[in-house]
C-alpha cells in the first residue's frame, strides 16, 4: 500500500510560482514512474506531468510545457511539481499518482489515468488574473 499526500497549494496571481510537492509512505517511491495530473472545475482530470523512475525522463502537456518543471527526491521519498509563470487556467486540484505495477522501467513515463496505480488526494491551486 502507497499513501502519497500533496501539499504546496494555495492562491496565487497569474504570472506567479508554486512549487507542489507530492509526499509518498508505505513504500520506496525511487523504483516506480509517477506523475502529476490536474482537474479543473466543471472538467474531467487530465495529464500535467511525467517523470521516469529514475528521473532521467519527462514529459509535459502541451498547456504546461516550458512553465512546470517535475522533480523527484528519491532519498527524501517526494516528487515535486515546479509551476511558474501561472495562468488563471491553470486553476485546478492536482493530482500526484505512481505506478507501482512496474518498477525500474528504464526510460518509460505515464501519461493516462488508467496506468496509474496509487493517487493522492490532491491539493488546490487557484490563480487569480
Amino acid at each position: 500500500q502507497v499513501q502519497l499526500v500533496e501539499s504546496g497549494g494555495g492562491l496565487v496571481q497569474a504570472g506567479g510560482s508554486l512549487r507542489l510537492s507530492c509526499a509518498a509512505s508505505g513504500r520506496a517511491l525511487g523504483r516506480y514512474a509517477m506523475a502529476w495530473f490536474r482537474q479543473a472545475p466543471g472538467k474531467e482530470r487530465e495529464f500535467a506531468a511525467a517523470i521516469s523512475w529514475g528521473g532521467g525522463s519527462t514529459l509535459y502537456s502541451d498547456s504546461v510545457k516550458g512553465r512546470f518543471t517535475i522533480s523527484r527526491d528519491n532519498a527524501r521519498n517526494t516528487a515535486y511539481l515546479q509551476m511558474d509563470s501561472l495562468k488563471p487556467e491553470d486553476t485546478a486540484v492536482y493530482y500526484c499518482a505512481i505506478r507501482t505495477r512496474t518498477f525500474y522501467s528504464g526510460t518509460r513515463y505515464y501519461t493516462d489515468s488508467s496506468d496509474m496505480d496509487y493517487w493522492g488526494k490532491g491539493t488546490l491551486v487557484t490563480v487569480s488574473s
